[in-house]
């Protein structure tokens, strides 16, 4: 009689915990949980570390969301209002990024005007300096590919060698797609992430945000031909370039490994013509395959 009724004492123990599967892998991932402003961004963090929706069914949830969302609801943390203020933050940073963007445009259309000497040189290294702002120090650490420096060189080489053949024309075209590929990458990121927000599974975001990404690559595109007839550049030199600029501009913004994309800006240095375009559309898909995972749209 004695042990009958140890055993239930015994066994109570292991039941509970069996019972709350939640609990240890919210101890397991309590700083991603606890910093997240979001459960997107726990989904995300939880896509990087490898749990998948099958993974999800282990811990009673049918996908990676609602896993995400017990997490979140289970997090501490404090309640402080936020301080009220006439333009947020976000809106300012905007605002901000998109003076940038104009000014590459702004300054090789200016040297090209006032014939400066060096003026195909300057819109070489405006262009390329458009593509280092968006990575911020987050961004900048992401990815298996450590030397930015490498990658700035290889994309100052690929735009110097086309500017060098093709005259500073070509030079001006790129400088002025800046602004349009910032405004293309900017709707892209929010349509990802409001798509992000309405998903219920991992797959179910892949299958929405491709689409997106296609459709930013055209609008870029549209745009790009058009700086190309404003600079008097061939649409068949200054288009694909334009293109792998604005692929690798943001593959950067949203922390893709930079391998492939110094691969492609690697290719874009063959002297033979159809070398850029092969390039612009080997990232195009590596876009495709990197962009369409939640972790790529988390927040900086």
């Amino acid at each position: 009689m004695t042990l009958d009724e140890a055993a239930p004492v015994a066994a109570a123990p292991r039941r509970r915990a069996a019972g709350d599967p939640v609990k240890t892998l919210l101890h397991r991932h309590r700083a991603l949980c606890e910093r997240a402003v979001d459960p997107l961004e726990i989904a995300a963090g939880l896509e990087v570390q490898g749990i998948t929706d099958r993974t999800a069914a282990r811990f009673r949830h049918r996908d990676v969301f609602s896993l995400a969302e017990e997490l979140y609801a289970r997090t501490p943390r404090g309640d402080e209002p936020a301080a009220p203020s006439a333009v947020r933050p976000s809106d300012a940073r905007a605002l901000r990024g998109f003076g940038y963007a104009l000014l590459p445009g702004a300054l090789a259309v200016g040297a090209c005007a006032t014939r400066m000497p060096y003026a195909g040189p300057l819109a070489v290294v405006v262009t390329v300096a458009a593509l280092a702002w968006p990575a911020g120090p987050r961004r900048a650490a992401a990815g298996r590919f450590p030397h930015a420096v490498l990658l700035l060189a290889l994309a100052t080489a690929a735009v110097g060698w086309a500017v060098h053949r093709h005259g500073t024309p070509l030079g001006v075209a790129l400088a002025l797609a800046a602004a349009p590929g910032h405004l293309a990458g900017a709707a892209y990121a929010a349509r990802a992430r409001s798509r992000l927000a309405g998903s219920r599974a991992l797959e179910d975001f892949a299958d929405r945000a491709r689409p997106l990404l296609i459709a930013a690559a055209l609008a870029f595109t549209a745009a790009a031909a058009g700086a190309a007839a404003l600079a008097g550049t061939p649409y068949a030199v200054a288009v694909p370039l334009a293109l792998l600029l604005f692929l690798t501009r943001l593959l950067l913004t949203h922390g893709a490994p930079r391998g492939p994309v110094a691969a492609a800006l690697a290719l874009a240095l063959v002297p033979t013509p159809p070398a850029v375009a092969v390039a612009a559309a080997g990232l195009l898909v590596h876009a495709a395959l990197v962009l369409s995972r939640a972790s790529a749209h988390a927040r900086p």
